[in-house]
């Protein structure tokens, strides 16, 4: 539609114009359990009565929508025509008046996207089940509005649903449901605080339902009591822990009340855990909804809990920072996304059990952020926004995980106290209300007496990463003499930063233990800066810059360093020093400055003694992009066994029962290898074969089966006989993506032809059938679509949502070819194609990128193959 692509000079005129006093929304959902006819597109009824002020008397404007039919438009008692005033995704509005009514009724369309309102019926029982999904802009899709965050309003919310349902909305359900039609009922909710449209939200169906409640006394005596409520499909209710989301949600509130002085402003707090969800979370105040991963059907490792808690933690510090003050354009979207994910990381290591989510943070939140901002794409923090298609693929590595770093550096610069005090202050001065990057920094100044401007600029309005690297110099007695730290940028990014970082020297103790013996902090400027607290140091073994991560960097060491962690890297004892290390050396495997076989000599020598299972699990994915990706291709064989070999001796070797038996079960089922391997994947599924304390549950039967498809050691009735003893949403989804994996050229002709050519399958389907298609082993066979990649780019971003086709993009890209000829057909794509929708040129660049960096690598491998 050519006006569905909301730019930020029409969102800016609009809010010139416009200030919103309210939305009544009307949603008549019975038609969602209905039959439809084969191929008919299914509906809801759905009806908005805003009531808004014009500046300017007489403008015109435009409200959005998009739906398949518009029944009628009513302005200030007049009646427009529909077809005149509709193209599909705007009503034109034209002669406003100082005060305005406008009431919209119109058809609009259920999503199998996870876009809009998703529809989901669940194959386990038939039931139907619904939620909302809006950001940045899809809340057009459910009801008419004006699709931007700055005109916040109040809501009224009335839902009409069958009367056995659960259903849910921001505000608190006003008495009980009352009867309608069909067996049906109408649910009202009070009304909201003035939010934004994109943090709306409807959950309705039979969802299995459990409520409890947090209670807090104030210093003043007054009292805030928040219903809690947690609600999964009634499928997943037996594998449901409500005890620890709502432990983990009480800590979260008890933490941000301790640290905000602001009380938790939106009445209830519900939190449901959605099927066919794109994303992780969404902040929806009082509604938040969660992806149903995070109901566990099977046995996890602890950083899965870990995980779920801190994507909690960080909605709740939305319902602050987004939610009760909400950036005014998506430029700004890091004033919400990189507080969450910082303030979800503090609350997480501070008021739950999980004390080490520092380490998380630094091994898995950062390596995102690093990738993100050496992309072609890097952008900064503080971005140029120009309409919602760069909004849409704005939500990266770099708004959300180098926004936080930032931020964690930002406290080592201004303390602590000032800057909790300036998030107090902030709260209360904006409250409600809209802000840009100015607002904040105001405070930031007024609190820690520094000025912002050369911070801002430095960290937030600049793009790319700096290198740090160590240089010593020592005297006759080995002693240091000067220690400095040099400072590089990409000459793309030339900007180097100032960084407040703490300096570790190491060496080993007895028992062989490699634990640190000095420290510094310092303030790093410019291209060289010195550490004189350490000179006269004894000389260490190893040198590492940027301890216990308070800047954003990568991290280099001197060759004594590096020796030293060739051979005693697992002598670290330190968990955050030793995960930083690791760290360090994949940055150094993805600039092509260590051979890939380096790097996985390192994880199959010391992984097996890693103690933190987030960074093991963390050690085994970049492992397997090393194998797959950086390897030089005529070492890619014996790369494979020798991963595989690894990857059965940690398993073999891991405590019985453990959650690092568990991570090295899932990590053998990815790069087995040989018959031998295949075999015992075999043995354990069929009960032949056992590990000692290995349970062989659900989801892990369904991974060993997806490895043996794949490397056609089961065949269709294999999965078959699977899907039998779990059919349900979960297993239609490893079913999907198993029966792609088969190494046969029909099986990848069908599954292209599901993806590409047809829009039948939901998202979830579409990401399980992608998973399947393109598999390391199989680059021959996917060979042949790596030119019709190329051909059909630019049709499928023009007849897909955009959530569905940056999936087929992303996914579909021919990477795994990983030589020069994909190269340079991207290149020819790029260079012909200068016109393409410049989201869709940003993908293909990124993915390029990425193809060029493994190149790279793998040019690094073969040359240290051939010394």
């Amino acid at each position: 539609m050519p006006g569905e692509n909301l730019t930020r000079d029409e969102a800016r005129r609009r809010a010139e114009l416009l200030s919103v006093d309210g939305y009544d929304v009307a949603l008549d959902l019975r038609s969602a359990s209905a039959p439809v006819p084969e191929g008919a597109e299914r509906t809801f009824r759905s009806t908005t009565t805003i009531r808004f002020r014009c500046a300017e008397p007489g403008a015109a404007t435009f409200v959005d929508l998009i739906a398949p039919t518009l029944h009628s438009v009513r302005l200030n008692g007049r009646d427009l025509n529909a077809d005149l005033v509709f193209d599909g995704s705007r009503i034109a509005l034209e002669g406003l008046a100082a005060e305005n009514e406008l009431t919209v009724d119109a058809r609009c369309a259920f999503s199998r996207t996870g876009e809009g309102l998703h529809h989901f019926v669940d194959p386990e029982d038939g039931e139907v089940y619904l939620y909302t999904q809006y950001e940045p802009a899809d809340a057009r899709r459910v009801f008419a509005n004006f699709e931007q965050p700055d005109l916040k309003a109040p809501f009224d919310f009335t839902v009409t649903a069958p009367a056995d349902w659960t259903v849910l909305s921001n505000g608190a359900r006003e008495g009980e449901p009352a009867p309608a039609d069909g067996g049906a009922a109408v649910w009202r909710f009070a009304r909201t605080k003035p939010i934004s449209t994109y943090i709306t939200a409807v959950v309705a169906g039979p969802y299995h339902h459990v409520t409890d409640h947090y209670r807090r006394t104030f210093d003043d005596g007054t009292v805030l009591d928040v219903p809690l409520g947690a609600l999964c499909r009634k499928g997943l209710a037996r594998h449901f822990d409500p005890e620890d989301v709502f432990r983990v949600t009480k800590q979260g509130l008890d933490f941000f009340h301790d640290h905000f002085d602001y009380p938790y402003p939106f009445g209830k707090y519900d939190q449901a855990f959605v099927p066919e969800y794109n994303i992780g979370a969404m902040e929806n105040p009082g509604c938040v909804t969660f992806r149903e991963e995070f109901v566990f059907r099977g046995r996890v490792t602890e950083a899965s809990y870990e995980g779920r808690a801190n994507v909690i933690l960080h909605e709740m510090a939305h319902m602050w920072f987004g939610d009760l003050v909400t950036m005014e354009w998506w430029d700004d979207l890091w004033l919400k996304e990189s507080f969450a994910d910082y303030m979800g990381a503090l609350s997480l290591v501070e008021a739950t059990r999980f004390h080490d989510g520092w380490i998380t943070f630094a091994n898995r939140r950062k390596s995102w952020a690093y990738r993100a901002d050496q992309l072609p794409s890097t952008h900064p923090v503080t971005a140029d926004i120009h309409d919602l298609e760069d909004a849409k693929l704005n939500f990266d590595g770099i708004t959300y995980a180098k926004g936080a770093s930032v931020l964690k550096q930002l406290v080592a610069y201004v303390g602590r106290d000032a800057f909790l005090e300036g998030a107090r202050r902030y709260f209360k001065r904006h409250e409600w209300g809209n802000t840009r990057l100015g607002d904040l920094l105001s405070v930031l100044e007024e609190t820690s007496g520094r000025d912002m401007g050369e911070w801002s600029k430095a960290w937030l309005q600049t793009a790319g990463v700096n290198s740090l690297t160590p240089q010593a110099t020592y005297d006759a007695e080995g002693r240091l003499t000067e220690l400095a730290v040099v400072q590089e940028a990409a000459d793309s990014h030339p900007v180097l930063r100032p960084h407040r970082i703490a300096v570790g020297l190491y060496r080993r103790a007895a028992g062989g233990a490699l634990e640190r013996y000095a420290r510094a902090e310092v303030d790093v400027t410019g291209v060289r800066t010195a550490v004189p607290e350490l000179a006269g140091a004894e000389r260490p073994e190893l040198v590492l810059l940027n301890d216990e991560d308070l800047t954003y960097c990568k991290v280099r060491f001197d060759e004594r360093s590096l020796a030293t962690l060739r051979e005693h890297l697992g002598g670290l004892t330190d968990p955050m020093a030793r995960a930083l290390c690791w760290s360090a050396l994949w940055g150094m495997t993805r600039d092509g400055l260590m051979p890939a076989r380096d790097f996985l000599a390192l994880v199959l020598r010391f992984a097996g003694d890693e103690t933190d299972i987030g960074v093991l699990q963390m050690l085994h994915a970049w492992a397997r992009t090393a194998e797959v990706q950086y390897t030089a291709p005529d070492r890619r064989e014996e790369a494979a066994r020798e991963l595989a070999e690894g990857a059965l001796s940690g398993l073999r070797q891991a405590a019985p029962g453990s959650g690092h038996q568990l991570a090295w079960a899932r990590f053998f089922a990815a790069v087995a290898h040989g018959e031998h391997d295949l075999q015992l994947l075999s043995g354990l599924l069929a009960g032949t074969a056992r590990v000692d304390g290995l349970e062989i549950d659900q989801e892990l039967r369904w991974t060993f089966l997806h490895t043996l498809t794949a490397h056609g050691a089961a065949d269709e009735a294999a999965v078959a006989g699977e899907l039998r003893r779990d059919d349900t949403a979960s297993g239609r989804r490893h079913e999907v993506r198993s029966l792609a994996a088969r190494p046969s050229a029909a099986v990848k002709a069908e599954a292209w032809d599901a993806v590409v050519g047809s829009d039948r399958l939901s998202n979830a389907l579409v990401e399980a059938t992608i998973s399947g298609f393109s598999l390391p082993g199989q680059r021959e066979l996917v060979a042949p679509y790596a030119p019709r990649y190329f051909e059909v780019l630019e049709e499928i971003w023009r007849t897909r949502s955009i959530e569905i086709a940056m999936a087929v993009v992303r996914g579909l890209f021919p990477a795994l070819q990983g030589d020069r000829a994909t190269l340079d057909a991207t290149d020819r794509w790029l260079d012909g194609h200068p016109d393409a929708a410049p989201a869709l040129r940003r993908l293909v660049l990124e993915a390029r990128d990425d193809l060029a960096r493994a190149l790279t690598a793998q040019e690094c491998d073969g040359r240290a193959g051939a010394r």
